[in-house]
């Protein structure tokens, strides 16, 4: 038996079986009764603009960020307080000179862009001592 012939013999055979089922089971008029109610008991549609959320207010959310800020501080007192035993591990500490730009553009460095400028550097006073009188052997 070739396709065309299971063709002939099953097509009469498939159709007559979707027909039985969808007359006699009643299954059209079911498709035709959800069909109607989807049509008449359609709700209408309404447009609705979305919610805009209510924005804070400057005053409270100040409020916020400053009591963050001491709940923050108060926080790292706390660390410090427990981590080095109540000592100031920063006393007599001072301040870098200058913090550097903040930029986006890379700054060309300087050799003593680093050196605080009132370091007064090493001494070098007792160099010429070290040779004694011979220098001029050196040079």
């Amino acid at each position: 038996m070739d396709k065309a012939e299971l063709k002939a013999v099953l097509k009469p055979l498939i159709k007559e079986c979707i027909k039985e089922v969808i007359f006699e089971d009643g299954v059209l008029s079911g498709i035709i009764t959800e069909v109607a109610q989807g049509l008449t008991a359609g709700t209408p549609l309404v447009e609705s603009a979305p919610k805009t959320k209510a924005r804070p207010q400057p005053q409270r959310k100040q409020q916020r960020n400053s009591a963050a800020q001491r709940a923050r501080k108060d926080l790292i007192d706390s660390i410090n307080r427990d981590a080095y035993g109540g000592v100031d591990i920063f006393e007599g500490g001072e301040p870098m000179s200058s913090g550097g730009q903040p930029s986006g553009e890379p700054q060309p460095g300087s050799p003593l862009g680093d050196v605080a400028p009132n370091d007064p550097g090493v001494n070098i006073d007792g160099i010429l001592n070290i040779a004694g009188d011979s220098w001029g052997k050196f040079i």
